[in-house]
């Protein structure tokens, strides 16, 4: 039954990941739903479901397309959503108590982690040549700064050439990846966490999501991560998308904090509707005010000061 579930899943998240070729509105979408049929099968039936899902997919894709693009596969949608449901389920017992899953901020530094190596993995599909790399990157950035130019959403002064601005932008570009990665990978995992509980197949109770808190050992990691993302080759990619997926994971702990703080608040609901709205709306700015909570959060403990304990789960 594992295989057959696997094949079946590695077929549908190869589709997905295929139709990006067509260059749609749509196909952005679909790709971006590509881990969930591995997430599914994985959480739902066994982790080896998920690696059968990720060989397919990876074969399938191959065939269809190219060899590369099975290795982009294996490397940016299979493995990553294999390894977190993996971890996902992971459980220990003392034999004194209920079984103790894996920490979900343990999971989500894991989900930053995965990005990183996501974003270098598509990087080094691209090239393994770092000059071309960044070449590459600036031209695709000239090419989105002209077309923005010339459709008037953007104006830039006279004395600033797009070529010069598209090559300063290239550097920081893997942090944007790492981070909109996090928020596939987690998005994706929640999905399908919550699909495969309906059917009465997920191993662990559902977790008190809004309790997620990152380890300090992140505030660490993304202090080294930013130390070396100014170095000039892959190593310095790593770590700029490392930054960028440690921010997106704390944005994520900050928003499970308001979640959190607003338990039993008659605002409770006005507030989160405004919080979700903004972020549609205001990314730029309430991104990095919620990653800055998080921060504060994991520094200084706020939830373990403020906050009741999580309700008990079943």
């Amino acid at each position: 039954m594992i295989p057959v579930v696997g094949i079946g899943a590695g077929l549908v998240a190869a589709l997905l990941f295929s139709v990006v070729i067509t260059g749609s509105p749509l196909s952005a979408l679909l790709y971006s739903a590509s881990p969930l049929p591995i997430f599914i099968a994985a959480l739902g039936w066994n982790h080896r479901a998920g690696l059968f899902a990720t060989a397919t997919g990876a074969l399938a894709v191959a065939v269809a397309l190219t060899p590369t693009g099975g290795i982009a596969f294996a490397l940016i949608i299979g493995l990553p959503a294999w390894w977190i449901a993996y971890l996902a389920l992971l459980a220990r017992a003392d034999g004194q108590g209920p079984l103790e899953w894996y920490p979900l901020g343990k999971l989500m530094l894991w989900i930053a982690a995965t990005a990183a190596l996501a974003t270098v993995g598509s990087a080094l599909v691209m090239t393994t040549d770092y000059e071309l790399y960044r070449s590459a990157i600036a031209r695709m950035i000239e090419g989105i700064l002209n077309e923005m130019v010339r459709s008037r959403m953007i104006s830039l002064p006279a004395d600033m050439p797009v070529k010069e601005l598209a090559d300063g932008l290239s550097p920081v570009v893997p942090l944007g990846i790492g981070a909109s990665f996090v928020t596939t990978i987690t998005l994706n995992l929640w999905l399908s966490a919550k699909a495969v509980t309906i059917s009465g197949r997920l191993p662990r109770p559902w977790p008190f999501i809004p309790s997620t808190t990152l380890p300090r050992l992140a505030l660490l990691l993304l202090l080294g991560a930013a130390v070396l993302a100014s170095l000039g080759n892959y190593l310095g990619v790593a770590a700029m998308a490392f930054s960028g997926a440690l921010l997106a994971a704390f944005m994520f702990s900050g928003l499970c904090l308001l979640h959190d703080l607003s338990r039993g608040r008659s605002w409770r609901l006005p507030m989160l509707i405004s919080v979700y709205v903004a972020l549609v709306v205001m990314q730029a700015v309430l991104t990095p005010l919620l990653a800055l909570i998080g921060l504060a959060d994991t520094l200084f403990g706020l939830r373990k000061r403020a906050l009741p304990p999580p309700p008990a789960q079943p």
